[in-house]
């Protein structure tokens, strides 16, 4: 039991709120710390591992779980300033899901006739003997792309579900695919959670040896968590249940990947008796960007009620701007962060990776230095770049390093159709039509379906493309322009600009954990935040909404809305006295229509 300590800022070298110190100093038994965005969450978990250490809990009888090696890494590093002393063997374990699940599985290797110097199979691995198997079972590859098979191989892992109401043909693949793992001593990415926890249900001995190794068990970013990696924490912890999770189910963004936020809320059920502790005071944003975060968020009904609030000055009030086109915002956007005095760190962050063309293209004609953070350029994405070879060889057909690119990259019967009828093409079609004419001729999208998993992501891009072929009379014209931006690219980011940093573009979703001084939410209007695909569903419109809050609370000092064609409903739930005036948000009458 951990001893009570009223006076813990003197212990703290970072003095802690009341509620902190309350999550920090709590005893034994479950406990649910919902903490809102900006509200110190991972010092709160820090300071609750070392409160654990100073309280006589060995370090080594300590699990620590995160989603990333970087929030991992954090963790450690924090852990070890505070007690140097430690020895690697007296460490907690401070890793991933996946990270711990493959610690088990070296111990427990042979319960699976493996050895414990298994391999573990990536994403590329996994693909390549999944098509090795569709080519030997002679399945044809229209009916059973291989990456749709291997979207429900993981399904089947990460949800922990029985093969039995699958089609023979795709529970061949399976059962081969496990085989193969077998005998090449591998596991996939998803047996390190699958695996363990089927081991610790059917073997009441090693769930023994595994749970009296761990005494307290602390769970990061719980909101994120699936099927498997719930279960695979109940089991080691359903004796003692020292239990310990935090996270933020306004901040669950991820149910493409398999998380369900309904383990957050569902958790004093799940544990009887369980403390709740709120962190509701942010400590990152202006006053009036935690406002409005907060009212766009209460309209969301599936969620844990929680006050958010700050002590921070209210700061600058939030702009919302429309623009006539996603051009035009683009421009505007460029025009604003060209024209600002603060050298801070500023963010541009959009819903979907086809809205970075028009950014990209309005930074580089100002000259401000960017970076796509955890991805591609648009053109150096693979699906442009394959549609630019094509375009390129068409126009000019001794272009051997794109006819090349297209060797590699199409299937033989379509890269021989294009080779032969693109160059003609070209001379009787505009920029859009021959573009249409590639994916046509090259069954590009449903290439794109069969080989990745983002493939609608992918067509997204290849939609933005056509739309700017549109803008051009030649085929020659069009790529020309394309290989000047190309050019321009390159030599912005050697300009500074005046900026000391540059400029961050990112999608909503990779913008999760991240904060900066300035920020400029683009594209929020019906249709792309909430995306088209959740208009019909409400608990996709909730996730739409939680992902706008994390936009929004990314930001500590300015906050930028932009819209053009109609506002999100979003923008309407942030109430008037926390916006900047002038804007000219336009009013929706009582049904529904937009009024100018």
């Amino acid at each position: 039991m951990i001893p009570e300590n009223n006076d813990f800022n003197q212990y703290s070298p970072e003095p802690l709120n009341k509620e902190q110190i309350e999550a920090v100093l709590y005893g034994e038994g479950p406990m649910l710390i919902s903490a809102g965005a900006g509200s110190g969450k991972t010092k709160t978990l820090t300071e609750r591992i070392i409160k654990l250490i100073d309280s006589g809990v060995p370090g080594n009888k300590i699990l620590a779980i995160t989603f990333t090696n970087k929030a991992a890494q954090e963790l450690k590093g924090r852990v070890l300033k505070r007690i140097p002393h430690l020895l690697e063997y007296e460490l907690p374990f401070l890793g991933t899901f996946h990270s711990f699940g493959a610690k088990i599985l070296r111990e427990e290797a042979g319960s699976f006739k493996r050895s414990e110097s298994y391999s573990i199979f990536d994403e590329d691995d996994s693909m390549r003997l999944i098509k090795k198997i569709i080519k030997s079972l002679n399945l044809p590859n229209e009916k059973y792309p291989a990456a749709k098979i291997k979207r429900e191989v993981s399904s089947i892992k990460d949800q922990l579900v029985s093969t039995d109401g699958l089609k023979i043909e795709i529970r061949r693949v399976f059962e081969e695919y496990e085989n193969e793992l077998l005998r090449q001593n591998s596991f996939d990415f998803d047996d390190l959670i699958q695996k363990p926890v089927i081991l610790l249900n059917r073997n009441e001995g090693i769930l023994e040896k595994h749970r009296t190794r761990y005494a307290y068990i602390l769970v990061d970013e719980f909101q994120d968590v699936n099927t498997g990696q719930y279960a695979l924490v109940k089991l080691l912890a359903e004796s003692h249940r020292n239990l310990n999770v935090v996270g933020d189910d306004n901040q669950s963004i991820f149910k493409f990947r398999g998380a369900d936020f309904r383990n957050f809320l569902a958790f004093e059920k799940d544990w009887p008796g369980a403390k709740a502790v709120n962190l509701g005071r942010n400590y990152r944003s202006s006053g009036n960007i935690v406002a409005a975060s907060a009212a766009v968020i209460e309209n969301n009904k599936q969620r844990r009620k929680k006050e958010l609030w700050t002590k921070n000055p209210s700061g600058e009030p939030v702009r919302i701007v429309s623009a006539y086109g996603a051009r035009d915002e683009a421009e505007t956007v460029a025009n604003s962060i060209l024209r600002s005095s603060d050298k801070g760190s500023v963010a541009i962050l959009y819903r979907t990776n086809a809205q970075s063309r028009e950014l990209e293209q309005a930074l580089n004609s100002l000259s401000i230095p960017y970076e796509i953070y955890g991805g591609l350029k648009f053109y150096d994405r693979k699906e442009i770049r394959d549609i630019i070879a094509g375009i390129r060889y068409a126009v000019n057909p001794r272009d051997e390093s794109s006819l090349e690119r297209l060797n590699k990259s199409l299937r033989r019967a379509q890269f021989r159709a294009l080779q032969e009828r693109l160059p003609g093409a070209a001379q009787s079609s505009s920029a859009e039509m021959l573009v249409e004419f590639f994916l046509k001729t090259a069954e590009y999208e449903r290439l794109l379906k069969d080989k990745f998993d983002n493939y609608e992501e992918r067509v997204e891009n290849i939609n933005e493309l056509k739309r700017f072929a549109g803008e051009f009379k030649t085929s020659v014209e069009f790529i020309e322009r394309i290989s000047l931006l190309e050019s321009s690219d390159r030599s912005s980011t050697r300009n500074s600009a005046g900026r000391a940093v540059a400029v961050k573009l990112m999608t909503m979703h990779l913008s999760k954990g991240l904060e900066f001084d300035e920020v400029y939410l683009v594209g929020i209007n019906e249709g792309l935040m909430p995306h088209e695909r959740s208009l019909y569903s409400e608990e996709e419109i909730e996730e739409e909404r939680r992902l706008m809050y994390v936009g929004m609370t990314r930001a500590r000092k300015k906050l930028t809305i932009s819209f053009y064609d109609f506002p999100s409903r979003f923008i309407y739930e942030i109430p008037d006295e926390l916006l900047a005036a002038g804007e000219g948000l336009p009013t929706i009458d009582e049904d529904g229509i937009i009024q100018k």
